[in-house]
Parts: structure tokens; C-alpha cells; sequence
């Protein structure tokens, strides 16, 4: 367990490189005058001198890229025209339109996206695996039918659209809930909740679909072997045979999908955040995307594929504990 650990965090680390290699070379290297965008309209030809020296984008390539990992391991240091200020490791460069570090402005705006996506994530489970359970449970039935039918419509609507429905059914003509408003769970933990309720479903109900349908065919393979047919010859009472062991058996794999989309949710959630104003990671991309602000924007999408490489590593080693059919090599 141990080496298989440190051989898929080795591999991880890698491809992070990899990762930072392709991005540094899209962001900074690609676009030309990297210093303009990173300084933004606002400067003048002085400040963008002082930000493309700050970035060392007058040295040779390797030299950029060197100064851009020393940045993240060992911190930097940025002039803000007025003063110097140090960015402690990890620094993921220093946003000249706002005046603040992207680290702090990224950790700011995590637990929006955190407590978004973990809402999300018991919305999608609940739905999803309860939904693929009892299409498998009831296949051929007008029940597996109805619910085959709800989870290919969910998969085929797109979220903003889900999300704009939502908002006009239960706000709108119900009215059972307002309008939400994103407020901070250490401001009001009771309003907060009222609040994501509507984005947790959103996200939810669009990513259960999947849960549906690999819960669905994970459960029929699994009761289609030999050990749950034995099972059944022997007598065992149905619901021991599906909660006991074809349950454990099409559970690994929504473990290990599961791990993925939570790691995913820093990127993915860009609609849902900007549909109801959450001011999480999502919606801070899309800020910096259209303010052209290039530190802000590197460092997100170095988060999400931080978080995306270390979410693969989760959900292989969930995997395995999950099935001991596994070798963990």
C-alpha cells in the first residue's frame, strides 16, 4: 500500500510539472507582450517595464519558467509601484489590477466553492445512486423506464438552463424560496443554507444523471455473477443479497467517480457560481477572464489542475480499498 502510495504521488508530482510546463507556455510565453496583459489597460509603458523585469520576460525561456517555480516554492517579491511586498510560497503571482496576491484572493473565494460543491456532491449521491439503484432493481418496469427517461433529460439539459428553471419554478412561481443571496456560513449558518439550496440542486441534478446510469450498470453486472445467483440457490433474503453484496460490488466505481468530479467542481462550477453570484474560484476566473487579469487566471487554472491530478491520485486509492479485487501494485 505504502509504495503503491508513493508511486502514484510521484506520478502525480510529475504530471504537475507537466502541467505547470504547459500552462507557463500558454499564458506567458504564447500571448507576446505577457506583461501588458498581466499589468493591465490601467499602466502605462513605465509599469509594464517594471512588471515584464518583476517576471524576468526579458530572459531566456528557461529562466522565466525557473523564476515562475520559484515564485510557488520558495514565495517572490512584487513592487506595487508604492512599496514591495513579499508573496510567501505558494505565490502564484501577484494581480496588478487589484493589488492583492492570488494566493489570498484564491483562498478568499475557496470556501464558496467548497461548500458548494459539497452540498452538491450529497445532492448528486442521494439522486443519483438511489435512482441508478432502482432502475436496476425494477429493470424492464415503467419505473426504470421513467427514471432511464429523467436522467437522459438531465443529462441533456445544460446546467444554466437547469439552473434558470429552477429559478423561476421555486422562486419565481412557487415562491418558496427568495431570490438567493450568497452570505457566508460564519455570517448566518441558517440563511447560508436557505441560500444553496437552489445552487445545490442545480449542480446536483445535472451531475446525477451520470451517477444514474453507472450506478444502474455496475449494479445489473454485479448481480449478474455467479456469487450473487449462489446467494439467491441458497435462499438468501433479497434484500441481504442486493444491500450486502451487489451494492458493495457497484459501489467502487461511483467511489472513485465521485473523488474525480469533487476535484473537477473548482473548474466546473463556473455556471452555477455565476448564475446565482457566488463569489467562489468559478466566478473569479470569469472576473479575470474578462478584465484580461493573467495572474489571476494562471493561478486558478493551476488550482484546478492541482485539484485535478490530486483527485485522480484520491480516487485511485479509493478505488482499491473499495475493491479488494485490486492489487495495489
Amino acid at each position: 500500500m505504502t509504495s503503491y502510495l508513493l508511486k502514484r504521488l510521484g506520478g502525480a508530482v510529475l504530471v504537475l510539472l507537466v502541467l505547470s510546463v504547459v500552462i507557463y507556455a500558454l499564458f506567458y510565453i504564447a500571448p507576446g507582450d505577457a506583461a501588458r496583459l498581466a499589468c493591465g489597460d490601467r499602466c502605462n509603458p513605465q509599469q509594464i517595464a517594471q512588471v515584464r523585469e518583476q517576471l524576468s520576460l526579458g530572459d531566456p525561456v528557461y529562466v522565466q519558467y525557473a523564476h515562475f517555480l520559484q515564485g510557488i516554492f520558495a514565495g517572490s517579491d512584487y513592487s506595487t509601484g508604492t512599496a514591495v511586498l513579499h508573496c510567501d510560497a505558494p505565490c502564484l503571482g501577484f494581480s496588478y489590477q487589484t493589488d492583492q496576491q492570488v494566493t489570498q484572493l484564491i483562498l478568499q473565494r475557496l470556501p464558496a466553492t467548497l461548500s458548494l460543491g459539497l452540498g452538491a456532491m450529497v445532492v448528486w449521491l442521494v439522486i443519483g445512486v438511489g435512482t441508478g439503484l432502482v432502475s436496476a432493481l425494477r429493470r424492464g418496469g415503467i419505473t426504470e423506464r421513467a427514471l432511464t427517461l429523467l436522467t437522459l433529460a438531465g443529462t441533456a439539459t445544460p446546467v444554466f438552463t437547469l439552473g434558470l428553471l429552477l429559478l423561476m419554478l421555486v422562486c419565481a412561481y412557487l415562491r418558496w424560496l427568495p431570490f438567493p443571496t450568497y452570505v457566508p456560513l460564519t455570517e448566518n449558518p441558517e440563511q447560508w443554507a436557505w441560500n444553496m439550496l437552489l445552487p445545490w440542486f442545480t449542480l446536483g441534478l445535472f451531475e446525477s444523471a451520470k451517477y444514474a446510469r453507472l450506478t444502474r450498470s455496475s449494479t445489473l453486472e454485479t448481480l449478474a455473477e455467479d456469487h450473487i445467483r449462489t446467494f439467491r440457490a441458497y435462499g438468501v433474503r433479497e434484500r441481504s443479497v442486493v444491500g450486502r453484496h451487489a451494492l458493495r460490488g457497484a459501489v467502487p466505481p461511483v467511489i472513485a467517480l465521485n473523488a474525480l468530479d469533487l476535484g473537477t467542481v473548482l473548474g466546473s462550477a463556473v455556471l452555477t457560481e455565476s448564475l446565482f453570484g457566488i463569489p467562489g474560484i468559478g466566478k473569479t476566473l470569469i472576473d479575470a477572464v474578462r478584465t484580461i487579469d493573467l495572474p489571476v487566471v494562471v493561478g486558478v487554472v493551476l488550482v484546478t489542475g492541482a485539484a485535478v491530478v490530486l483527485a485522480n491520485v484520491v480516487a485511485d486509492l479509493l478505488y482499491a480499498m473499495a475493491d479488494r479485487r485490486v492489487v495495489l501494485q
